[in-house]
């Protein structure tokens, strides 16, 4: 996934990108509130951590401005307002779920998981292509006669950005910021190698390649 990771702690930030990248997700960080809303202009995330105490306001301002958007972004706080007001603050205002600080990895990387799960699991439980049965919120694929098709983390990634724009063609740029973080090499070359391994996979039919514009995924 994309996620857009907002704290404006350095060695917090460090290690919960360290940790979440290891888990196969592309990390943007935004140090204050102001730097997170040019993110969220510019990038369809699929998950947001979000730290309320930035140096230029509030988090739960760009919390309230992500749902008055009717952005449909799953929001994690994280935070070391520990007092039952506080969360109440947040969840009233739109998080999915609430962490405080200091925090276990690991819950927290299994908090994403979940909140994922639930929005994906809302919002497509599964798509019929091309044959084939996707489940994006399981990242599980099933063959015309039920054998399970296994892609990488990043075969997901250009196969979910496909499946979100499913009735437009989707330019090279927007699978590449799928891919990668801000910073990340891309190479010239990165989003065709993907798109050919999914079509290796699934079939040269699954994505079409619309000359000079992007790509389509089948009907």
């Amino acid at each position: 996934m994309r996620i857009l990771l907002v704290e404006d702690d350095a060695t917090l930030a460090d290690a919960v990108r360290t940790h979440v990248t290891r888990h196969n997700h592309a990390v943007d960080l935004a140090e204050d509130k102001e730097s997170a809303l040019a993110c969220l202009a510019g990038v369809d995330y699929a998950l947001v951590l979000l730290d309320l105490r930035l140096p230029d306001g509030s988090g739960l301002d760009i919390l309230k401005h992500i749902r008055l958007k009717k952005q449909m972004i799953p929001v994690i706080v994280l935070t070391a307002h520990d007092q039952v007001s506080d969360r109440i603050a947040g969840l009233n205002a739109g998080a999915d779920d609430y962490l405080v600080k200091p925090f276990d990895l690991d819950e927290l990387e299994a908090r994403i998981h979940a909140v994922s799960r639930r929005y994906g699991a809302s919002q497509t439980p599964m798509v019929e292509l091309a044959g084939f049965e996707v489940y994006p919120s399981e990242h599980r694929i099933e063959g015309k006669t039920g054998e399970r098709i296994s892609l990488s983390a990043r075969e997901w990634a250009v196969l979910e950005c496909l499946l979100a724009r499913r009735n437009s063609i989707v330019s090279k740029s927007q699978i590449e910021e799928a891919l990668y973080a801000f910073g990340a090499e891309i190479e010239s070359n990165t989003v065709e190698v993907y798109v050919s391994r999914l079509r290796r996979k699934l079939g040269k039919e699954i994505v079409e390649t619309v000359r000079g514009i992007g790509y389509r995924v089948a009907e």
